[in-house]
C-alpha cells in the first residue's frame, strides 16, 4: 500500500506533520511519501487571477502527487478554528482542476494543537466536507496539547492512550 501523508499546514516545524508522519508509519508494510505543502507554490486564489493564467503549477504537481496514493494520512492544522489560509489555497487551487481530489482512496483525517482543544475545529468541517471532494474518511482522530503527548525529538507518540487511538485508526484504514 503507498500511503500520502501530510499536515495540512505550512509550518516548517508543523506538529501536524510531525502527527500524520508518525501514524502513517504504523500502517504495516506500506510505503509512505510525506508531502509537504510549502512545495506546491500557488498564488492566491482568485477567479480573476485563473482566467489569466490558468491552471497552478503547483497544483497540478499536488494533484499528481496524490494521484499516486492508495490512501492518505492527513493532519489537518488550525487557525482560529479553520484550515490555515495555506492549506485552503492550495485545496481551492486543485479542486477548481479536480473537485474529486481524493478519488474516494481510503482516508485517516488527523487534528493536533498544542492546546486542549486537539484542532476538533477543523477536523469536523474537513470529515462534514470530505464526500464532498471524493474524500473517504475511515477515520479521525483529535490529539490535544500535542508537546504533552509527542515527543518532537524522537518523532513518537508519548502518551499509550493516544498511541492505541492511532493504531485503531490505522486499522480502519486497511479495513
Amino acid at each position: 500500500m503507498k500511503i500520502i501523508a501530510f499536515g495540512a499546514s505550512n509550518s516548517a516545524a508543523s506538529i501536524n506533520k510531525a502527527l500524520a508522519t508518525y501514524t502513517a508509519g504504523l500502517v504495516a508494510n506500506a510505503e509512505v511519501k510525506v508531502l509537504d505543502i510549502r512545495d506546491y507554490d500557488v498564488p492566491m486564489f482568485s477567479q480573476d487571477l485563473e482566467k489569466e493564467i490558468g491552471q497552478a503549477e503547483g497544483a497540478k504537481q499536488f494533484l499528481a502527487d496524490l494521484a499516486q496514493a492508495d490512501a492518505f494520512v492527513i493532519s489537518y492544522a488550525e487557525h482560529n478554528g479553520h484550515y490555515p489560509a495555506a492549506y485552503k489555497n492550495l485545496f481551492d487551487w486543485a479542486t477548481r482542476i479536480e473537485r474529486n481530489l481524493f478519488q474516494e482512496k481510503p482516508a485517516l483525517y488527523l487534528a493536533t494543537s498544542p492546546g486542549p482543544g486537539g484542532a476538533k475545529s477543523v477536523l469536523a468541517a474537513a470529515q462534514a466536507s470530505a464526500p464532498f471532494f471524493g474524500g473517504n474518511v475511515k477515520a479521525a482522530v483529535s490529539v490535544p496539547s500535542f508537546f504533552d503527548n509527542f515527543d518532537m525529538a524522537t518523532g513518537q507518540v508519548t502518551n499509550a492512550q493516544v498511541a492505541a487511538e492511532l493504531e485503531a485508526a490505522v486499522a480502519q484504514l486497511s479495513a
